[in-house]
């Protein structure tokens, strides 16, 4: 059905993280092709002819900017609580990180009035999950949630840099955010200035917020001085990943079996995949394969270790899908997932839904 934008109720538009990147590409889209996907509403409360938008908010934005005042929208016949459940549900896929998940829990908790229980419920989660990222938005000033919200600060960053110094000291929080939105700091450039900060003396940390443009300045010029080369990198890189996994071996070591549900085990299982897959590649790149025909019946590993048969290590499972040299350790030995989940560019109504969505053909469902 054809909405007008006068009908429509943005209430959630507020939970939503722009991405400029993903916006261009989308208005170029619709500018091109139309609109192909509709956007997902539900029956605004006590008013027939208004509508509370579920999903879809950037192609509105888009439309708006190409001057359209009306959008194909589909309206699913549940309740707005309901709908809000089921289109995250539809969204797993995405990534999403905890403070956005924390802006959803909050509006849901004071629009809905769901206590801690109710939404640990209907999230499959547990109570300390949900009061974590309760937390979260709590603890993170408005001011600085909306520069992440409008994509002046990566969402990322917010979680991992600012969360911490919000709990220190909200001046300097404040301060540090303004210097990751006016710097457009990346996750490398955040953390830096981050790691300096938390390191530093009061007068460090003072003389760091004064003049961010020297820290960067002198972050450079060290990088340069630093040994350079591909290899050096490589090698403090593939160092770091070691530490990853060992860290995440304890951390699964030290947990209960039960603390991991199917839907986390299978997220587990999804990445040590990805991991194992990075790691054939860049071990191709560094020794690259021996021809099958100058292969004899066993294969020779750099640790001198000798494996009987005669597969080439991409027709191998299990233990061939590790580097060259390497052991498969207690973490990287849970099963392969069986399938990862959808995109959302490719993602279907229930059953249920009167409304179809038709299939997408040059517009872009990266973000709502």
């Amino acid at each position: 059905m054809q909405l007008e934008f006068h009908q429509l109720d943005r209430r959630w538009e507020h939970l939503r993280v722009r991405h400029p990147a993903r916006e261009r590409r989308l208005l170029a889209s619709l500018a091109e092709a139309g609109q192909q996907m509709p956007i997902v509403v539900v029956t605004a409360e006590g008013h027939s002819d208004r509508y509370v938008v579920i999903d879809g908010y950037k192609r509105i934005a888009a439309l708006d900017q190409l001057g359209r005042d009306t959008v194909e929208a589909v309206v699913w016949p549940m309740s707005e609580a309901a709908a809000v459940l089921l289109d995250r549900s539809l969204r797993l896929s995405e990534h999403e990180t905890a403070l956005e998940v924390g802006w959803l829990l909050a509006e849901l908790e004071q629009r809905f009035g769901y206590g801690l229980d109710e939404l640990a419920r209907r999230f499959d989660r547990s109570v300390s999950w949900v009061s974590r990222r309760l937390a979260l938005v709590e603890v993170l000033p408005e001011a600085i949630q909306q520069q992440v919200r409008e994509g002046k600060i990566l969402a990322q960053v917010a979680l991992k840099f600012l969360v911490p110094v919000a709990r220190q000291s909200l001046e300097d929080c404040q301060r540090m955010s303004a210097i990751f939105g006016q710097h457009h700091c990346d996750t490398r450039e955040a953390g830096q200035l981050y790691g300096a900060w938390r390191k530093g003396s009061p007068a460090i940390r003072k003389r760091i917020l004064d003049d961010p443009e020297l820290f960067f300045k002198t972050q450079r010029q060290a990088q340069e001085k630093s040994p350079s080369g591909t290899g050096a990198g490589l090698l403090r890189d593939l160092e770091m990943v070691v530490a990853i996994i060992n860290r995440a071996h304890r951390r699964l070591a030290g947990a209960a079996a039960t603390e991991l549900d199917d839907q986390q085990s299978k997220a587990a299982q999804h990445q040590i995949e990805r991991i194992q897959n990075q790691l054939r590649r860049i071990d191709k790149e560094i020794l690259p394969e021996k021809k099958p025909h100058v292969e004899s019946s066993a294969t020779h590993y750099d640790s001198g270790t000798e494996y009987a048969g005669s597969e080439q290590t991409g027709d191998r499972s299990g233990a061939g899908d590790l580097p060259r040299g390497g052991t498969q350790g207690p973490a990287l030995q849970l099963d392969r997932a069986t399938g990862t989940a959808p995109n959302r560019e490719g993602r279907a109504l229930p059953a249920t839904d009167p409304g179809a969505f038709r299939e997408v053909q040059g517009e872009s469902r990266a973000s709502p």
